[in-house]
């Protein structure tokens, strides 16, 4: 598919102003140039042109706001200062997979004063002696080159890039808002351990109250067995007494019968 073609079908019944992202990766660069592009896209901050075979950036648009640039596996081998007049606001440059050959190529990007991270991986200046810290001396603005800084720190993902200016200029807006009040979390374990302690009341009282359920019961038992205990008694005295009353009479039958 042609570019201009892609770009029609990337803007979405879109106004050109109202695109701040567009992908035209595997495309066909007509004579290796840029087409389509104009300068209504004004508030374009992302645009990637990854191998649609481009040579030449000389008809790339005015683009201000245009913050990366994704030029990967293309074949372009020089003409690099007119980004820093088309795109004065480049912070991250993608140039692997292309023809540059030589540090010379790179003193364009120079005038690039806001430019933090270049790769130029794949690229046949890589081969070069002592590239990293030919590149590091001549754009001294840059922080990463190849996704690495000079102590070969990787570098952070993109969406984290993103966001590092949105954090600085939102930072105390989300301090003041972030976090509960001062003294909210010394409010809120008092009440914790008040709960606790009532809590534990409460089972101390449902406790003091089985133990005297307990003990009413172990009363109750020992008055019915004393109960118990009294009622044979009496039994036994009564069986004692109708056995003497027998005696008696058996005593008293003898004694007529001898009388007799």
């Amino acid at each position: 598919m042609e570019m201009k073609k892609r770009i029609n079908m990337e803007l979405r019944n879109r106004a050109p102003e109202e695109v701040t992202e567009l992908v035209l990766d595997n495309c066909l660069c007509v004579n290796g140039e840029v087409e389509g592009l104009n300068d209504t896209f004004k508030e374009l901050e992302f645009l990637s042109m990854a191998n649609v075979e481009l040579s030449s950036l000389a008809q790339l648009p005015s683009l201000n706001k245009l913050r990366k640039l994704e030029l990967s596996d293309n074949i372009i081998s020089g003409g690099l200062e007119v980004l820093a007049e088309k795109c004065p606001n480049l912070t991250y440059l993608n140039l692997s997979g292309n023809k540059i050959k030589d540090l010379s190529t790179e003193e364009a990007l120079q005038n690039l004063k806001n430019l933090k991270s270049l790769d130029l991986f794949n690229c046949e200046i890589t081969n070069l002696e002592d590239y990293r810290e030919s590149i590091f001396e001549l754009l001294q603005q840059i922080t990463y080159l190849d996704g690495f800084d000079q102590e070969d720190n990787e570098a952070p993902d993109s969406e984290e890039e993103d966001d590092e200016d949105g954090d600085e200029d939102d930072g105390d807006e989300e301090e003041g808002e972030a976090g509960p009040p001062e003294g909210y979390e010394e409010e809120e374990e008092e009440e914790e351990e008040e709960e606790e302690e009532e809590a534990g009341s409460e089972l101390g009282e449902g406790e003091e109250e089985v133990g005297l359920s307990y003990l009413m019961k172990e009363e109750i038992q020992d008055e019915e067995d004393d109960d118990d205990y009294v009622e044979e008694g009496e039994e036994e005295e009564e069986e004692e007494e109708e056995g003497l009353r027998g005696e008696k009479r058996d005593a008293k039958d003898d004694g007529e019968e001898e009388d007799d």
